[in-house]
């Protein structure tokens, strides 16, 4: 049996750091951010769907998504974000259930979905385990204000439309905690053998 483990935390908790520790693993990774963002350009179907919803100018003459022209229309529009996200999150959804597929059937025992928006968009219905990570809120906002270039308001407010930390850990199954004094390593590998030992019960 193929255990599907989904992976959720806060802007800036550190995911990502975590995933290259099950990859190192031999974990099979589905980044769900960057898959909806390659699909976004070269899936036909989506691009026709995004253009009939907010205009052709959404993408430019090369058929590249204007990134930039989007997130004006959505960044501070609940309503307009969530109509995109509707549109997106179904071929994201058919994506990853094709290469979760595909990984079970090459023997991999478990493989990860890494995604901010797990709860949000109902996709950790579809996983066996959920593992949440977390930070102390100002390593998040050093870590965010040095990666995007950003300032502390403006972090601030990304954190805040984004789920509680207390809403998170109550649906998980493992916590990471990636605060300086713990290991990020070896929660990992601990947790890694849990699951392993699920996929041979």
């Amino acid at each position: 049996m193929h255990i599907r483990i989904g992976i959720t935390g806060g802007i800036g908790v550190g995911k990502s750091t975590v995933c290259s520790i099950f990859r190192q693993l031999g974990v099979p990774i589905y980044y769900a951010d960057v898959r909806a963002k390659l699909l976004m350009n070269e899936d036909t179907d989506l691009k026709k769907k995004i253009k009939q919803a907010f205009g052709w100018d959404t993408y430019d003459k090369q058929e590249n998504l204007n990134r930039s022209y989007l997130s004006k229309i959505v960044f501070n529009d609940p309503a307009q974000l969530n109509l995109l996200n509707s549109i997106v999150h179904p071929a994201v959804f058919d994506d990853y259930h094709n290469w979760v597929d595909a990984k079970a059937k090459a023997g991999h025992a478990y493989s990860i979905k890494e995604a901010a928006l797990m709860f949000e968009t109902d996709s950790h219905k579809d996983m066996n385990k959920i593992i949440v990570v977390t930070a102390p809120i100002n390593d998040r906002l050093e870590r965010i204000m040095r990666r995007d270039h950003i300032k502390k308001d403006d972090v601030l407010k990304r954190i805040e439309s984004q789920l509680s930390d207390k809403e998170r850990l109550e649906r998980a199954d493992f916590v990471i905690r990636n605060a300086g004094k713990d290991s990020v390593i070896l929660q990992s590998l601990e947790i890694h053998k849990k699951i392993v030992a699920l996929t041979v019960a």
